[in-house]
Formats: structure tokens, sequence, C-alpha cells
């Protein structure tokens, strides 16, 4: 192996799964070691795998691999599928929270064939939250500190065309001692009565937020502005926390 050229060494390397190149490879000798820490291997198993870039000529190709493999919605029965399994800090204003059947009672199909549930609120306040620990979901401290990759917040809401209704988003990044370290809160959203019952997103993107982020709290909650007994607030589904490559 040591008399192989360089560039055979990385075409061999690169069917290496990518957690034994950083665990087993880069400990062989210094000069695996450079090839795994360099950019050539890690841009010819993005090639490989199907995985571009925006940049092709950025830096840290190794973590763009990484965090291109681990992107998911971090955010757990996002559309009432489990019930309000994985919710917490759940408040229940009026008659509480209810999962309900697209596109329900004077509204709409969601865009996606894929959502098929919305969770919908009541006559008075309905909150929600979730907290998304970074470590253990597998982003680990040197790559939120040193790379900061930008996180993704999106949320879909809607009301019913016979009611009108309030809807607020919160996403918080908290330390490990919980202190916050950024925060987007959406102004109330007002959805007047005899409106087309149109699903909006509503987004946010984090960046630059700075060293010790390992929570995210993401909350989001409303209520109908009429005070009708029952479910006539506004819908929400398809919440989504990302870490973007």
């Amino acid at each position: 192996m040591e008399s192989l050229p360089e560039a055979v060494l990385i075409q061999i390397l690169a069917y290496i799964p990518a957690a034994d190149l950083v665990l087993v490879c880069r400990l062989v000798c210094c000069q695996w070691k450079n090839l795994v820490d360099g950019p050539a291997l890690w841009i010819l198993k993005c090639q490989q795998e199907g995985l571009t870039r925006a940049e092709p000529d950025a830096e840290n190709w190794q973590n763009f691999y990484f965090l291109s493999k681990k992107r998911k919605n971090l955010i757990k029965n996002p559309c009432g599928e489990e019930d309000l399994e994985h919710w917490g800090e759940v408040e229940n204003g009026g008659d509480g929270w209810k999962i309900e059947e697209l596109p329900g009672d004077f509204g709409k199909e969601f865009p996606s064939e894929e959502v098929h549930k919305y969770f919908v609120t009541s006559y008075e306040w309905c909150r929600k939250a979730q907290v998304i620990d970074l470590r253990a979901e597998g982003y680990w401290e040197e790559l939120m500190d040193t790379t900061q990759p930008k996180i993704m917040v999106r949320d879909w809401y809607a009301g019913r065309s016979d009611a009108g209704c309030l809807y607020e988003l919160c996403v918080k990044l908290l330390s490990e001692n919980e202190d916050v370290l950024a925060e987007y809160k959406s102004e109330t959203i007002t959805i007047p009565q005899d409106n087309d019952a149109s699903w909006t997103e509503i987004s946010h993107t984090f960046s630059n937020y700075g060293p010790g982020v390992c929570f995210v709290r993401f909350e989001h909650g409303g209520q109908d502005t009429l005070f009708w007994k029952g479910w006539y607030g506004v819908r929400i589904t398809n919440s989504s926390v990302t870490v973007e490559p």
C-alpha cells in the first residue's frame, strides 16, 4: 500500500465506510491521516453518492458529507400520526388540541400528498413544544461550534374558511445549561374569518449563532378568534427542523 500513488490510494479508501475512515483509517499512519483529513477523498465520496453542493470550491468536504448523510427532520410526529406523542409542555386551552384528517371541514388539501393529518387548536390558546438534543441526534460539539451549520425551521398553518384564528411560532437555540443563544419568534399571525383555508409555510434559518448550541426548542400554537366551542382554531402540520449541509 505504501508504494501506491496517492490518487490510487484515495480511490481505494473511498470504498470504506465514512465512520471507519475517521475512527480507524486516519489512525494507521500520517499519510492516511492527511488523506482522511483532506478534501480529495471526501469530494470523491460525495461524487460517488450523488451529494452536490452549491459552492464546489468550499472547504470542509468531510463535514459536508456527514451533514448531508445525516440530514433529516428532527421533529418527531410532525403531522399528528401518533396523536400528541413526543410533544411536551402541552397547553390545552378551550377544548384542547385535536388531530383531524385532511382536508377537514371547510379546509383544503395539503400541498404534499404525503401529509394526511394535522393538529387543530380550540377557542383558547393551545401550545405544544419539542426539545431536540443535537448531540443525541449525532451532531457533535466540535461540528456545531466550529462549522455552525445552518439550522432550518419550517412550519405550516391554515385556518378553516368559516372561522378566524391566530398562530404563533417560537424557536430557541439553547446551550447545555438551556441558556438562550439565539431565538426566532414570529409575530402573532391573524387569519380572518371567510379566508380561503389555504396552507401557508413559515420558515427561518439560524446561521452564525456562535458556539455552545446543544438543543433546539420548537414551540407553536394558536386559537380561534370567534371563541366557538370545539376546534375552529388554527391548523398546524408538517413541522420540521433540519441541520443543513
